[in-house]
């Protein structure tokens, strides 16, 4: 096993940062609002669930449409980066159709709220630069850190407030930004070699 703690922590940051669960903390409670009871521990798992299944099959569903992993990883960087653009600059530059369900658990909750696009691409784009087991075991904290948002939301909300939850979204915007711009660094150069 190839656990690396610096590799393990900067993988929990750049998925915490992408899944941005504190900062989606508005969009849980009137999802709490619309349906009523939101199922923490089913949401966390398939969210999960189909973050690790996308880790392992992922670059193979690639291989099937002829990309390669570095190719994915610079696009992987470039969502990142306006991902990071929305959270510092307060913009929406993509936006999900939402429609109401019976159950938001599944979806839109577990996804594509938490394991959406951007974490999903950003799997295979750590993944090109981090170990696998180092990845799964961030992956895993983010769930647990997810189930704990989720089952405290109202009153992280009320104990943060809505400028905490402003400043904690720019910082994480900020680190995520840098991580971006290095991960295209690191794959361009695969790229062009």
């Amino acid at each position: 096993m190839n656990f690396d703690f610096n590799e393990t922590f900067t993988a929990f940051m750049v998925l915490f940062a992408v899944i941005d669960i504190i900062g989606n903390i508005p969009i849980i409670i009137d999802l709490r609002k619309k349906v009523g009871h939101i199922q923490s521990e089913k949401a966390s798992i398939i969210a999960g669930f189909i973050m690790i299944l996308f880790l392992f099959i992922g670059q193979r569903l690639l291989g099937l449409i002829g990309i390669d992993v570095n190719s994915f990883a610079v696009a992987g960087s470039f969502i990142l980066f306006f991902i990071a653009l929305e959270m510092i600059l307060g913009i929406t530059l993509y936006k999900e159709d939402e429609e109401e369900t019976l159950s938001a658990t599944v979806f839109p909750l577990a996804f594509p709220l938490i394991a959406g696009p951007g974490s999903l691409t950003t799997l295979l784009s750590l993944r090109a630069e981090f170990s696998i087991e180092n990845i799964i075991i961030a992956v895993l904290m983010n769930v647990l850190v997810i189930y704990i948002v989720l089952k405290t939301s109202s009153r992280i909300e009320r104990l943060i407030g809505k400028n905490g939850i402003a400043i904690i979204r720019k910082i994480f915007g900020v680190i995520l930004l840098a991580i971006s711009v290095k991960l295209f660094a690191a794959n361009i150069k695969m790229l062009l070699a």
